[in-house]
C-alpha cells in the first residue's frame, strides 16, 4: 500500500521553499501525495503556485483584511480537521516557521498523523525575535516525529532539546533546491515585473536589491531603516536601490513616506518569485531581514547585510556570506559603503562557500521517508 502524504503551506516562502518537495513526491510513484494551502498569503502565494505548476488539492482560504494572529491559528486548526479526518494521511509536512507551521503541526498531531517538519531546528532562543516564528518553530519540534534539519547546527539544537538521533537527517535546505531549478528558467525573464523594473532603474550602475517586512522591524525599526537608505543613495549616485516594498500598512506607510522622493531608489510592487530571482541575479548587493534571503543569495554570490539583531542562521554569519547590521541606521551605511567601496572585501564575501546545501534536499527527505517502515 502507497504511503499517504500531505503536505500543508500557506505563505509565499513556504511555497517557494515546499514546491521542490511537492513536485518530487507527486512524481514518486510509492507515495500517494496530496497538498494543502491554508492561503495564508494569497496573491503571492498562488504566483509561486504558477510558476511551479502545483494545483492544490485543498484550500482554505483563509486571508483576509487585517487578519491577526487568534483567529489565524484557530481558523487553520479547525480548517484542517476534516481533511485530515478525510484523507488520513500517513505523513503531514510543514515548513519552517509560519503560523500556518505551528497550527498544521498541532493539527497534524492531532489527527495521528507523523509530522514532518522541513527546516527544522532553526534557533534564536530568544521567543521575541524573531516573533511570533521562533515560538512556531519550536512548537512544530515539539510536535514533529520526522525533523528535516538544513545544517550539522540545526540538529545540533534539536539534539539539545532530547530530540532522538534517529528521528533527526541533516538535508541542506530546499530553498536551494527551489533556487538552482528557477534560476536556470529566468534568464531571459520578460514579464510585467521585469519591464516596469527596467523602464524605471539603470542596470548600468550597481543595483541594491532591498527587501524588508518583519514585525520587529515595525515602528522605528523601519524610520532607521529608511535613514539609512537614503543616506546610501545620497551619497552614492552611482547606485540604483530597488526595493519591493511588502503590503503591510506598517511597512508601505513609512516606506513611502520616508524614501518616495529620492531619486535613486525605486519603489516597486512586491515581484513575483521568478521575477525576484531574476533582480537578485542583477544586484550587486541585497538588504533584507528576510530569512529565505540569507540562504538564497549566497548560492548567486550575493553578499547579504542582514536587518535583524538576531538570527537563526547563524551558519551564513559564520561562513561570512551574511553581516548582521540590525536595525542600527550607523551600522547599516557603514557596512554598505564597505562593500561599495572595497572590492577584495567584496569579492571575498561573493565567493564564499554557501553553507545551506547543494539542491538535493528533497531527494535526501524522499528517500529517507521511503526507507521507514
Amino acid at each position: 500500500m502507497k504511503k499517504k502524504n500531505l503536505l500543508i503551506f500557506g505563505t509565499r516562502p513556504e511555497a517557494i521553499k515546499m514546491a521542490p518537495l511537492v513536485n518530487q513526491f507527486l512524481a514518486d510513484k510509492r507515495f500517494e501525495t496530496k497538498v494543502c494551502v491554508t492561503g495564508q498569503h494569497r496573491e503571492m502565494l498562488d504566483q509561486v503556485l504558477s510558476f511551479f505548476d502545483i494545483t492544490p488539492d485543498f484550500d482554505l482560504c483563509l486571508m483576509k483584511p487585517n487578519q491577526n494572529l487568534y483567529n489565524l491559528t484557530g481558523e487553520v486548526i479547525s480548517g484542517l480537521k476534516p481533511i485530515l479526518e478525510t484523507y488520513k494521511p500517513d505523513y503531514v509536512f510543514v515548513h519552517g516557521d509560519t503560523t500556518t507551521t505551528m497550527a498544521a503541526s498541532i493539527a497534524g498531531f492531532y489527527s495521528g498523523a507523523k509530522v514532518c517538519h522541513v527546516e527544522a531546528g532553526l534557533r534564536t532562543y530568544n521567543m521575541l525575535s524573531p516573533f511570533p516564528e521562533e515560538m512556531n518553530r519550536q512548537v512544530a519540534g515539539r510536535v514533529a516525529t520526522y525533523h528535516f534539519a538544513p545544517t550539522i547546527k540545526s540538529k545540533e539544537n534539536l539534539l539539545q532539546e532530547n530530540i532522538s538521533e534517529e528521528n533527526i537527517l541533516i538535508t541542506g535546505n530546499t530553498v536551494i533546491d527551489a533556487l538552482l531549478e528557477s534560476s536556470n528558467r529566468v534568464d531571459g525573464l520578460d514579464n510585467d515585473d521585469v519591464r516596469e523594473i527596467k523602464r524605471k532603474v539603470n542596470f548600468d550602475k550597481r543595483i541594491i536589491l532591498v527587501t524588508g517586512h518583519r514585525r520587529e522591524n515595525h515602528g522605528q525599526g523601519f524610520i532607521n531603516i529608511c535613514g539609512a537608505l537614503k543616506e546610501i543613495s545620497i551619497n552614492n549616485p552611482d547606485v540604483e536601490v530597488v526595493y519591493p516594498v511588502h503590503l503591510n500598512p506598517n511597512v508601505l506607510k513609512p516606506v513611502n513616506e520616508l524614501l518616495g522622493d529620492v531619486s535613486n531608489i525605486h519603489l516597486v510592487k512586491p515581484l513575483s518569485y521568478p521575477s525576484f530571482v531574476w533582480l537578485m541575479n542583477k544586484s550587486y548587493l541585497i538588504i533584507t531581514d528576510s530569512g529565505g534571503v540569507q540562504e538564497e543569495a549566497p548560492s548567486l554570490g550575493k553578499p547579504v547585510l542582514v536587518m535583524r539583531d538576531t538570527t537563526e542562521r547563524p551558519e551564513a554569519v559564520e561562513a561570512g556570506t551574511v553581516i548582521l547590521v540590525g536595525t542600527d541606521e550607523a551600522k547599516i551605511v557603514k557596512e554598505a559603503q564597505e562593500l561599495l567601496d572595497d572590492t577584495q572585501k567584496y569579492q571575498s564575501m561573493s565567493s564564499l562557500h554557501n553553507p545551506y546545501g547543494d539542491g538535493k534536499a528533497c531527494k535526501r527527505i524522499i528517500e529517507f521517508i521511503s526507507n521507514l517502515e
